[in-house]
């Protein structure tokens, strides 16, 4: 009910609108994923990578003192701990080898915080593959590291300098280079966003993280469903992956937390199930915020891995049906959230995280209830953000 059907639709979101020169390379994805990913092959290359260069599974672990505060019992999914720092390993690892089974040579991605464009870089760089990332320009300089650790392993940056310079406007530049570079190049497209498959495809990649916290909530709970799982919401790959397996377990509570910026209505803000209303973006059709003659509004938040104006539509879905709570969080409440769990726990989450950390404050739970909450990336890229918000 909440999966993709046949034609690559979420309810009413989702399907495939791009111009007719990108259908071969879209057509081509959709008849080979299903078939290539669940060959033997593939799966034992998948999941022995996963094992030993990304260092699955992640923990589950229990975060006690945050817990206290809260008056509630928080796990947090380490996908902090995954080799490059977060949760876009595992989809750029599993993309590869699919791209590999296609023939392709040339690797092409789309960045917002760094961290796909990191894990894409990484992923050819141990297959051997040319790579280009195209990045926003403001995001590169918000971003410096991460630009850094893409060229040391290899990548070409290309800064997008139209429209917003941040995650929207990379995504249309790597569209366009795709156009052009039909047959050679597979585009790794980081989160459940774009044309059919690409949702389904990132979904299924992710899903690693709710198969893995069933088995661990298992061991320590003695039960595989948690009352709730939280996770942050851009476009949504993390989120995708740690709902995957929980999707039609109604007992189970799935909360999506959106950026409200500066505030829902100050014009400032990347709250799109607030904000946004039917529409296409890069490719499918989803909940996305415009004006109303059907322009893109820029979004905005701290956040450069949660500045985009749209969600995917798996999660247009969960947030239309009523399956899914959408909550929306400030600059200020994630800064501060972020603050709170490196000093009760020991762990600077990455600021997209902080985001999903700080409902705690405008959202009560029971005591008793289990809260699995996916910490999708560490903090090391935000740190420059923190000093300058803070005065570290």
């Amino acid at each position: 009910m909440y999966h993709v059907n046949e034609k690559g639709y979420y309810g009413e979101f989702g399907g495939a609108y791009i111009p007719e020169m990108l259908y071969p390379n879209v057509e081509e994805l959709r008849q080979n994923y299903i078939s290539i990913i669940q060959q033997e092959s593939f799966k034992k290359e998948f999941n022995e990578l996963l094992a030993k260069y990304v260092g699955r599974p992640t923990p589950l672990y229990y975060a006690k003192r945050f817990s206290e505060k809260h008056n509630t019992n928080i796990y947090l999914k380490r996908e902090d701990l995954c080799h490059t720092g977060a949760h876009k390993v595992n989809n750029t690892i599993g993309q590869i080898l699919v791209a590999k089974h296609l023939n392709k040579t040339r690797i092409i991605a789309e960045t917002g915080a760094g961290q796909h464009g990191v894990a894409t870089a990484t992923v050819c760089a141990l297959m051997g593959l040319e790579c280009i990332v195209y990045m926003g320009e403001i995001d590169i300089k918000r971003q410096a590291p991460n630009v850094a650790r893409m060229k040391m392993l290899g990548a070409t940056v290309v800064p997008a300098t139209s429209g917003s310079k941040t995650l929207k406007d990379a995504t249309n530049e790597a569209i366009r280079d795709w156009i052009n570079n039909p047959t050679d190049t597979h585009y790794i497209i980081g989160s459940v966003v774009g044309p059919h498959p690409y949702p389904d495809m990132v979904a299924r990649f992710q899903s690693v993280i709710s198969k893995e916290i069933k088995q661990q909530l298992k061991e320590v709970e003695g039960k595989e469903n948690p009352d709730y799982v939280v996770a942050c919401v851009g476009g949504g790959s993390n989120a995708a992956g740690a709902y995957y397996h929980y999707l039609d377990e109604p007992d189970v509570g799935i909360i999506a937390v959106e950026a409200a910026g500066k505030g829902i209505n100050t014009g400032e803000s990347a709250a799109t199930s607030v904000l946004g209303k039917a529409g296409i973006i890069h490719g499918s059709k989803t909940l996305l915020m415009q004006t109303n003659d059907g322009q893109i509004t820029e979004p905005y938040s701290i956040s450069a891995g949660l500045d985009y104006p749209g969600v995917g539509p798996m999660h247009a879905h969960l947030y239309a049906s009523g399956r899914g709570e959408f909550i929306s969080i400030t600059d200020d409440e994630a800064m501060q959230a972020g603050l709170e769990l490196s000093k009760l726990e020991g762990i600077i989450p990455a600021i997209e995280t902080s985001h999903a950390l700080a409902i705690f404050n405008n959202r009560k739970f029971k005591k008793e209830d289990i809260i699995v909450i996916n910490l999708s990336g560490r903090g090391d890229k935000d740190l420059n953000t923190y000093i300058d918000y803070f005065s570290l």
